[in-house]
């Protein structure tokens, strides 16, 4: 026996959506139901648990042997559950898991079953899946109790045995889906080390992060008095019933002289600065109320583990293609940032709860919750947190990758880019920069263009950074597109490399290399399977599936490739080019640079807590000295030489945006 294929159904009364695999299986109901399995691809097996059938001992026997490679879509579940069924340590054996879902995302597809064995061509049944999701919520989820259930709390297979054998049916089926996906993917296998980094990943996740509890429940509490009061408060000034609802605000305002066509976000933060007396007021209780802060505190404490700690927060491969990171549950990719000076005392005040100091010394209590939403996070016991991030990292690797030497000179030394940038775009010396100066303004110029438009990015692109809120006008931004890429010759010419690169790849059929990148057509026609495929200096690839040549949305010809529209958030063809190609790019190098640090951390002894972005969070002993964990982040990389890679970090009691 070489390999298992393996699919199970579980049952727990924790809703694994909001809470996460850990503590849906740490719940004490929680429970298999069903086991499948395939041995060495053969015809799929069986065993209902539920009805008191064993697993076959020579199953087990495989199941322990680390020589068994055992697979299943999206692996972490199965091995997690099976570790908490066998009572085994799931460190112990997960070298021997491989995961069918994190292989299709190597290859560009999508994360769901279903939807990627549609992309890959195999027979979709949509009645099926349906009946399989309806299946799942009535034997795997607990049952809300009515007269005509007799009252029951769950769904065992005798109150529905026909459903039942269609659920065991279900289960099968899966298991054959995720063997043919792996059979049609084995052409394009996961590199041994992104195999690696997969379960370094799963022991981050495992190991989770401490909570502050004090603290949640301090936040919950504050926005609950203070949200009562701003709509008690809301319910005077303009006399609705629901001073919250956008079609009663917008004709209350109205009334007062005020026309808008909506309330979002940026219409009301223009109007607050245009009114007075009520309708500001009005407009500003309505600013403090859309505030999402404690969404993130209520999923701390959906998710908290009975040990005080939040697990699953990371999803590997969780951005299609490049292969960062993604966030879940409580979603630490996009975290609020925190500006208050007096974060410490602000965090003391929520933990007592204490509403009117708050609102007396802040003002805004929803916009302080919000911004102390990261300081729920704190260290275990006798323990800080290390805090340790790349600087600039993006911005590095563009430089590198395109041989921009100016800008290699600036992160090799002083290393402020904005200042540097502006200095080049506006021919002004940087040393005139700085505050107290009339130039320093540039600065603002300088920063808003390397944001936006290192990918190829324009007036637009400005725009969407937030130039106009940073006091430039439109009339101004084509100039500062001009200056910025006048000034960056080489990474103009990096865009149109990497697009001729492909359209060459395309239209001959041969390899082209790149700045270090290797652009090929990559195919299994017996299986259907075509790839543009792009090799980074790590030895990584990227791949976009279904490649063709097509005319885009300005008439010219460029690249087209199946994938997750980011819009519609479908599965459909789209349209790339060269400022495209060099964002995939260089967002995959800054990835594989954290990816070679985390490595380098566990080859000490070191497992990070979490990481967000370019940044690890370490939750380590008060002797730790933070220049070991920034001098590892600083480490030359053996596949980028040049690359000036610089890490910065601090120390903290409890997680913060230094």
């Amino acid at each position: 026996m070489r390999t298992l294929s393996i699919d199970i159904e579980t049952f727990s009364s924790v809703d694994i959506k909001k809470a996460g695999l850990f503590k849906y299986v740490q719940s004490p109901d929680f429970e298999i139901l069903l086991f499948a399995y395939s041995v060495d691809g053969g015809p799929t097996q069986i065993i209902d648990l539920v009805k008191g059938e064993q697993i076959p001992i020579e199953v087990l026997q495989a199941l322990a042997d680390f020589n068994v490679t055992k697979h299943a879509y999206n692996a972490a579940f199965e091995w997690y559950c099976l570790s908490k069924y066998f009572e085994w340590d799931p460190a112990s054996w997960l070298n021997a898991w491989r995961c069918t879902m994190f292989h299709g995302l190597y290859c560009g597809y999508t994360a769901g079953l279903g939807p990627t064995a549609v992309a890959l061509g195999l027979p979709n049944d949509k009645r099926k899946m349906s009946m399989g999701t309806a299946l799942i919520k009535q034997f795997c989820t607990p049952t809300k109790p009515t007269k005509k259930n007799g009252g029951r709390t769950r769904t065992l297979p005798h109150h529905e045995p026909e459903k039942w054998v269609l659920f065991k049916d279900y289960c099968v089926q899966d298991v054959e889906v995720e063997k043919e996906i792996e059979r049609r993917l084995s052409a394009f296998p996961v590199p041994e080390q992104e195999q690696k980094l997969w379960e370094l990943d799963q022991l981050i996740n495992a190991r989770g992060v401490k909570v502050d509890q004090q603290l949640i429940d301090g936040a919950l509490y504050v926005d609950q008095v203070s949200t009562a009061s701003l709509t008690e408060e809301a319910v005077k000034i303009t006399g609705l019933p629901n001073p919250n609802s956008a079609p009663q605000l917008t004709k209350w305002l109205s009334s007062k002289g005020v026309e808008v066509e909506n309330l979002q976000k940026e219409t009301v933060s223009s109007l607050v600065e245009t009114t007075e007396g009520d309708v500001k007021r009005a407009l500003e209780i309505r600013q403090e109320l859309s505030k999402t802060s404690v969404k993130k505190y209520q999923a701390m404490l959906i998710a908290g583990c009975s040990d005080g700690r939040v697990r699953g927060l990371l999803q590997f491969y969780g951005a299609n293609r490049t292969g960062r990171w993604a966030g879940r549950l409580v979603q630490v990719q996009n975290l609020p940032r925190n500006y208050l000076d007096t974060l410490g005392h602000a965090r003391e005040l929520v933990r007592e709860k204490k509403v009117d100091a708050l609102k007396l010394i802040y003002g805004n209590v929803p916009d302080t919750l919000s911004q102390l939403i990261r300081t729920a996070f704190i260290p275990s016991e006798g323990n800080l947190l290390y805090v340790s991030d790349f600087s600039a990292i993006e911005a590095r690797v563009i430089a590198w990758l395109a041989g921009e030497q100016w800008r290699l000179d600036v992160f090799n030394t002083h290393g402020k880019i904005y200042e540097a940038s502006a200095s080049q775009m506006f021919g002004v010396p940087i040393e005139l920069i700085k505050k107290g100066n009339p130039e320093y303004d540039l600065r603002q110029k300088g920063k808003v263009a390397e944001l936006a438009l290192g990918y190829q990015g324009g007036s637009g692109a400005l725009i969407s950074m937030g130039a106009l809120n940073m006091g430039l006008t439109e009339e101004e931004l084509p100039d500062i597109v001009r200056r910025w890429r006048t000034s960056n010759k080489r990474i103009q010419d990096l865009w149109y490399s990497l697009e001729n690169a492909a359209l060459s790849v395309m239209r001959d059929g041969h390899p082209a290399g790149v700045r270090g990148l290797i652009f090929a057509r990559e195919s299994d026609i017996q299986n259907g399977l075509d790839f543009l495929t792009v090799t980074l200096p790590s030895g990584r690839k990227l791949f976009y599936v279904k490649p063709h040549l097509a005319d885009n949305s300005f008439g010219k010809e460029a690249i087209h490739y199946y994938g997750l529209n980011q819009t519609t958030k479908k599965w459909e063809k789209v349209s790339t080019y060269g400022g495209k190609l060099v964002e995939n790019v260089v967002q995959a190098i800054a990835r594989d640079c954290l990816a070679e640090t985390l490595r380098r951390l566990q080859a000490v002894g070191i497992l990070p807590v979490m990481h967000i972005h370019d940044e690890v969070v370490l939750d380590e002993p008060k002797e730790t000295k933070l220049e070991f964990i920034t001098d590892i982040m600083g480490q030359p990389i053996s596949w980028a030489p040049g690359l000036p890679l610089k890490g910065d970090g601090f120390v903290t009691s409890y997680y913060m945006k230094d």
